[in-house]
């Protein structure tokens, strides 16, 4: 086994894309990553359907698990992913076909017996057409929903099949939109209007609660003794946001990956209707902090460009450069528009929208690029503009972590755009949240968010970009004088 210092855990974490199982050597005064394996994460359609491979995803995480506690003297493990999608169980416990993908488009039109109004003051959760209870509107009446008695979201499914036990953890809960934002209990009543059995929803955990052990893929603790499955923030931007390298509280933040997150850190919910129709979302944190924020889409875009591009494309290093050399703000979409959220062919739905618009297209991969990250930037700046005034609080920096916090052309950009200084980094954030919590819940990591986010800002070198100055073609731009 290797050697290292601390307590030592696995942090299993899923992404809409891919998967990793990363070993944590966490301290009081050090923590330390070290990726075991990294696996795809590949939709399938069958049927018409778009599903997640769920038993391949479960496989890989096994084997993870099984390679990290090889490596590694394990403490404990625990589980982040996505949001809003889930599997079905039967009266027996087995799985009810694979859990439907979020951008499939089977909640396309559908609608509640509830009120938005109603709907938002009960849960504080934004509009999306792929939240959990629109997939179940969606799913009335079907023979899978029909046979069903139990319902888990996806890390909360992988916990099942590691542990043998069910539970729901709060912060993936709160997504839900069937989570009661003040109580931060299953909002039943809302349940029973909407159609949907409360009884398929297992009693919550909270992050830091022991689950169980893994007893299903032959792994142990370095001891010997079962290996402790640990509830982290579940939901991949709790902890993310967990790891968020703040040195004061007034601070926004933007989980950058596929999707981004954009919003700030508040004590308590904005429920007013300014805040339900600009769409902004009240998510659990860890420690009951509420996450506030907006979704923006992300990296998507990109991504799927380049798959798109195939064989032609460039190394995303000689793709940015390029982007950099781009006519600034030429070409300009809105990110948010729902055409972007279906796969397949990305360049060809940007080139309609400016082109039915009258707007100039973009004549290359450089071009392209140029478009998304310029429009990132835009979405973010109307983003945190945004949160602090329907918060009434002030931010004084943006930091940018997850993955997108490694592409320094958006880091600068999003400067730029908001007029406020940004620093960059973790890259590994949800990773290290995961980490952090698992470690307090052993005693051998700090016990607050404010003393976990010392321990990373002092222990990370992050990179700083500071606004350009030229604040009036930003502004010209978001109001829409290009």
């Amino acid at each position: 086994m290797a050697s290292l210092a601390g307590a030592v855990v696995a942090a299993v974490d899923l992404g809409a894309s891919g998967g990793r199982v990363i070993a944590g050597q966490v301290s009081r005064d050090s923590v330390k990553l070290h990726e075991v394996s990294r696996f795809p994460n590949e939709p399938v359609r069958a049927g018409g359907t778009l599903h997640w491979d769920i038993l391949r995803l479960y496989a890989d995480v096994a084997a993870g698990l099984r390679h990290a506690a090889a490596a590694y003297p394990l403490a404990s493990a625990g589980i982040d992913s996505w949001a809003v999608d889930y599997g079905l169980l039967d009266a027996s416990g087995a799985l009810i076909g694979n859990p439907v993908h979020y951008r499939d488009s089977r909640t396309d039109g559908v609608s509640l017996p509830l009120s938005a109004s109603e709907l938002y003051a009960t849960t504080g959760i934004q509009h999306l057409p792929f939240n959990t209870i629109y997939q179940l509107a969606a799913a009335s009446g079907t023979p899978a929903l029909d046979s069903a008695r139990t319902l888990l979201l996806i890390p909360d499914l992988l916990a099942y099949w590691l542990t043998g036990t069910i539970g729901a953890e709060v912060t993936n809960a709160s997504t839900t939109a069937l989570l009661d934002v003040h109580s931060r209990t299953w909002a039943t009543g809302l349940m029973e209007k909407a159609g949907i059995p409360a009884s398929l929803f297992p009693a919550l955990r909270q992050p830091g609660d022991v689950i169980g052990a893994v007893n299903a893929v032959g792994v142990t603790a370095s001891d010997g003794t079962p290996l402790p499955l640990v509830t982290v923030g579940s939901h991949d931007t709790a902890s993310a946001v967990v790891a968020v390298p703040a040195d004061g509280p007034d601070f926004a933040y933007i989980s950058s990956g596929t999707w981004s997150l954009v919003g700030m850190e508040l004590a308590a919910p904005v429920l007013s209707e300014a805040s339900r129709d600009a769409n902004f979302t009240n998510e659990a944190g860890v420690d009951g902090t509420v996450r506030y924020l907006r979704n923006v889409s992300g990296l998507w875009l990109l991504q799927e460009c380049q798959r798109d591009w195939g064989a032609r494309a460039e190394p995303v290093d000689s793709l940015l450069r390029a982007a950099a050399e781009a006519e600034p703000l030429r070409f300009v979409i809105d990110a948010d528009d729902p055409v972007f959220l279906p796969p397949d062919d990305m360049p060809g739905r940007i080139a309609s929208w400016l082109g039915e618009r009258g707007l100039p297209v973009p004549a290359g991969p450089a071009e392209f690029t140029r478009c998304i990250l310029d429009s990132l930037a835009l979405a973010y700046r109307r983003a945190l503009t945004d949160a602090q005034s329907l918060s009434g609080r002030h931010a004084n920096v943006v930091h940018i972590v997850g993955g997108g916090s490694r592409n320094e052309l958006l880091c600068q950009l999003t400067a730029d755009a908001t007029g406020l200084p940004v620093v960059a980094g973790p890259s590994e954030a949800t990773a290290l949240g995961n980490v952090l919590v698992q470690g307090r819940a052993l005693g051998t990591a700090p016990g607050s968010l404010k003393e976990m986010r010392a321990l990373l800002h002092a222990c990370l070198e992050p990179r700083r970009f500071s606004p350009a100055g030229n604040a009036r073609a930003w502004e010209n731009a978001a109001a829409g004088r290009l």
